[in-house]
């Protein structure tokens, strides 16, 4: 069942055991946090949970129109009663007579979208990080990648240390996918003994890897692992599709982008790890139906 945090973040997501190819995981349910601000981005998110509605008039950011984070962002501030505006790349015409998946839910939400040509893109970008903002007004880097998210990955990371107390584990595995790192890397830095294992899932380990180090020396106990084959964000690949219907059939639905990627790469180097395994499951399940289709459209059926 969901629950949201946001009225009541003393609450922790579940812990639930979860057998899959012969092997007992355990996944920490942060999908099921609340309906939009889920998984990790409502960790990275949890400081502005906090916040008080009157400190900010407009939150901005910016990245794809069918990002999680984007969403995410949306929804809060919706709660909150801010201002919300997104820079992207051009939209299609298709897509911009008839929304669909996150960028749909987004402007339902009362998100005003900006959008640039891509060839000025990143321009626009480098202009809205270095521009002044006034006093009521935040910049959210894309994703979430920001000091910001230290907070609510620190509160992620004593849940799972009571867990660990209570089963009495003391050699854990804990595994989260990465785009930015963020999330890994405050992970690593809080749960000194704990391995943190993730992957790249936008672009590869050495760019994974320059952007941790933005946030500080990356801790020993965070281990980068890698596909076998190599795997370009976001596009669709039967290999993935098979695994989320073998994760689905098993009881557990993840994100066809991060939590599946992360999933296929950990079985493929699981011999490497010793004891308990702890998977973070990272949400983003409400944009599996607009991935789902572009499966669909390749002639790849789940």
């Amino acid at each position: 069942m969901q629950r949201s945090l946001t009225q009541n973040n003393h609450l922790a997501s579940a812990v639930e055991p979860f057998r899959f190819r012969g092997r007992t995981f355990y996944v920490k349910r942060d999908d099921q946090i609340d309906p939009y601000l889920s998984g990790n981005k409502y960790r990275k998110l949890f400081s502005l949970i906090k916040t008080p509605s009157s400190d900010y008039h407009t939150i901005c950011s910016y990245g794809g129109t069918q990002s999680n984070a984007m969403l995410s962002i949306a929804a809060l501030c919706h709660q909150k009663g801010w201002q919300f505006e997104y820079t992207s790349k051009t939209v299609s015409s298709h897509l911009k007579e008839k929304p669909t998946g996150n960028l749909k839910m987004a402007l339902e939400l009362g998100m005003q979208l900006r959008e640039v040509l891509p060839v000025a893109y990143e321009d626009a970008i480098s202009k809205l990080k270095t521009d002044v903002l006034p006093l009521d007004s935040l910049l959210v880097p894309q994703g979430g990648a920001d000091p910001l998210a230290q907070q609510g990955v620190e509160a992620l990371a004593n849940e799972v240390k009571i867990w660990m107390d209570e089963k009495g584990i003391t050699k854990l595995n804990l595994i989260t996918p990465s785009g930015t790192g963020t999330t890994a890397y405050y992970l690593a830095r809080a749960l000194k003994d704990v391995t943190v294992i993730t992957t790249a899932v936008v672009g590869d380990k050495a760019y994974l890897i320059e952007q941790m180090r933005q946030l500080g020396a990356v801790p020993k106990n965070l281990k980068v692992i890698e596909s076998v084959k190599k795997i370009h964000f976001a596009k669709p690949y039967r290999e993935l599709l098979g695994m989320y219907e073998a994760l689905k059939k098993c009881g557990i639905e993840f994100d066809l982008i991060y939590g599946v990627k992360m999933w296929l790469v950990l079985m493929e180097n699981i011999e490497i790890f010793e004891g308990e395994m702890l998977y973070i499951h990272s949400g983003g399940l409400m944009g599996n139906e607009t991935m789902l289709a572009r499966y669909l459209h390749k002639g790849m059926n789940p």
